[in-house]
C-alpha cells in the first residue's frame, strides 16, 4: 500500500512544476482531501496514515514533521515518486479541484466539514488536539457529495 509520503511528493512535485506552490499547511489539506475522496470513490483508503484534528485543519504528524523546517515558506525540494497510473490519474483530479487554494483556504474548508468538526468534539478554535479523523467519517461525509451528484 501506498504511504502518504508517496502522495505527499507527487503534490509537492506537481506544486513546484507549476505556479501553485506547496506549503506544509496545504500539503497536509491536499493529502487529506486526496484520502477523503478516495476512501468516497473507491471504499478503500489511499494510505494508513491518520489525520489528526489539529488547530489549522487535518494534519498526518509524521507527514508535519518531515517538512516542519519549511515553515509557512514553499517546499521547494526535489522529490520522485513512483505511483500507478490509477493513482497518478486521480491525484491529477484533486489537483484539478484544489491546488488553485492556498494553505489558509484549504485550511477554512476543512473547518467547515463534518470530519474535522466531528474529531474536534466542540473545542475552542485555538484549542490544541490530537484526536483522530476517522477514516468513515470521511468517507460517510465525502460519499454523500458523490452520491448528490449521481441523483
Amino acid at each position: 500500500m501506498l504511504s502518504c509520503f508517496d502522495i505527499a511528493n507527487f503534490f509537492i512535485k506537481i506544486g513546484n512544476q507549476t505556479d501553485y506552490l506547496v506549503t506544509n499547511l496545504k500539503l497536509q489539506k491536499l493529502v487529506y482531501y486526496a484520502q477523503a475522496w478516495y476512501l468516497a470513490l473507491y471504499n478503500k483508503a489511499l494510505f494508513n496514515e491518520d489525520f489528526e484534528a489539529w488547530i489549522h485543519g487535518p494534519v498526518i504528524p509524521e507527514l508535519y514533521q518531515k517538512y516542519k523546517s519549511f515553515s509557512w515558506h514553499p517546499i521547494k525540494l526535489n522529490v520522485d515518486f513512483q505511483l500507478p497510473l490509477d493513482i497518478m490519474e486521480f491525484l491529477e483530479e484533486i489537483c484539478q479541484e484544489y491546488l488553485a487554494y492556498d494553505g489558509y483556504e484549504l485550511e477554512q474548508m476543512t473547518h467547515e466539514e463534518k470530519p474535522w468538526q466531528q474529531a474536534r468534539q466542540n473545542l475552542p478554535l485555538d484549542e490544541p488536539s490530537n484526536n483522530i479523523i476517522k477514516k468513515e467519517w470521511m468517507q460517510e461525509y465525502y460519499l454523500s457529495y458523490v452520491k448528490e451528484t449521481e441523483s
